[in-house]
This record gives C-alpha cells, structure tokens and sequence, in this order.
C-alpha cells in the first residue's frame, strides 16, 4: 500500500511538473493595474488567446490615432520560429518558450523596419493574482520602450 501511494504521489508531482500555465480566455486591459507610457502605449483593449497543446493563437485589438485594429498571431510553443504578418505588410518572426517552471511564455519576435533595420519585441505573459500580466519591451532604430501590462479575464 506504500508503495502505491508513493508510486501516486510521484506521478501527481510528475505532472503537475510538467503542466504549463494555460492562458487561454478573453481578457480586458485594466489601466489601473498596468504601467502604460504616457504618449502612446503598444497595450490592446483586449486579447482573446486560445491555447491548445502546442499550438497558441493570440488575438489582439487595439486602436491608434482612433483606427481600430486587430492582430492575430499563430504560435508554436517549442520554440520553433513562427512567421506572422507584420506592420505595412512586413513578416514578423517570432518565437515562443515557456520557461523552465512552465509559469512565465516569453514570446520574442523581430519585424523589419523600412530603414533596413529591426525591432525586436520581447513579450513575457505571467498570472498574477488573477490577472495575465505582459512585460513588453521594444527596441529599434527608433529607441527603446517597455511596459507593464495587466488584463482581467472575462
């Protein structure tokens, strides 16, 4: 009977182990618990995920100088590069890890820029609290940006 309940307890940790945050829902911006720039934020008003084994699919719509946009993004989640749309009908390469404890996806993507150089975009998705945080960092030609990023789900 030990050795049953030990083989059990082994196998429960084993999977819990190996189990990786899922974030799939629809989620809405909550400013108030995010860190947005000042004069112009990357942060949709909503992500829609869904997550399904290896695959993940990550939906977001946002707005600029009031046009409404969305951009949907397909990714693999082992790190295999992924070829999405980009801005002004560029292709955007990214990339998709978990970390090693399976709570934090860092998606990491690079976009080429009309002056022949290249932004790169590093996106780290957490559960916090009950919220899905997104650390976000940009770096180009243009400079450097980052913010914080909090979404309720709904």
């Amino acid at each position: 009977m030990k050795n049953l309940l030990l083989t059990l307890a082994i196998i429960v940790a084993t999977v819990a182990a190996s189990a990786q945050t899922d974030f799939s829902g629809k989620w809405k911006l909550n400013k108030e618990k995010s860190t947005l720039n000042e004069q112009f934020t990357m942060a949709p008003s909503e992500i829609i995920i869904v997550q399904n084994g290896n695959d993940l699919a990550v939906e977001k719509h946002a707005s600029f100088d009031g046009n409404d946009f969305t951009i949907n993004d397909k990714f693999t989640l082992d790190g295999k590069e992924c070829i999405n749309e980009g801005m002004m009908d560029t292709k955007k390469k990214s990339t998709a890890v978990f970390a090693d404890d399976k709570t934090t996806l860092t998606i990491t993507s690079k976009i080429p820029m009309q002056d022949g150089s290249e932004m790169t975009i590093k996106e780290t998705y957490l559960i916090a609290d009950g919220n899905m945080i997104i650390n976000s960092s940009a770096s180009s030609s243009w400079g450097e940006m980052s913010e914080k990023m909090a979404y309720d789900k709904q």
